[in-house]
């Protein structure tokens, strides 16, 4: 299988998408293209070049965390005048139902988390931040690293423990 990561444009046929999750499922097919329009959101969609399908996406941007939610050992590394940190979103990432089990939601984070950290490098960003939809997603995110946050349904991942990747 062969895939190619490219940003949200109107080329791309949306209406066959289905991971079988309504929220993700609509917002894809009704919202995705107006927040890339507003810059509310990036959208990236992964094209399966055999079939010419897009069979996942994911959207970023900008975000902050309150200072309070980072745990401690984070924490001491920063300086104290920070009442927010900076971030970068992750906000949602969907498989379509036809490409589910083939590693495809790893193939999406990897690219995710290299794009956040060549990102990093022009605008200052902490680390990534998830907002799990539901446990399964909660089990995804916890397998590649992401730390929970306190008082939150937020994980996060520290661009420090991205950039160990990529290096």
């Amino acid at each position: 299988m062969s895939y190619l990561t490219e940003p949200l444009d109107s080329r791309h046929n949306r209406n066959n998408f289905s991971c079988g999750k309504d929220l993700l499922d609509n917002y894809f097919l009704r919202q995705a293209k107006q927040d890339v329009k507003r810059k509310l959101s990036a959208c990236f969609v992964l094209i399966d070049r055999e079939t010419d399908r897009i069979s996942g996406y994911y959207t970023l941007s900008s975000s902050s965390i309150s200072n309070d939610l980072i745990p401690d050992s984070f924490k001491e590394k920063l300086p104290k005048s920070y009442l927010s940190i900076p971030t970068i979103l992750l906000g949602r990432l969907a498989i379509d139902r036809d490409f589910q089990g083939k590693g495809i939601g790893k193939i999406l984070l990897i690219d995710s988390l290299k794009r956040c950290f060549d990102t990093s490098d022009s605008i200052g960003a902490f680390a990534v931040i998830v907002d799990p939809l539901d446990k399964e997603a909660e089990r995804f995110y916890k397998k590649y690293g992401f730390i929970k946050l306190p008082d939150s349904g937020k994980m996060f991942l520290p661009m420090k423990t991205i950039k160990e990747l990529f290096e």
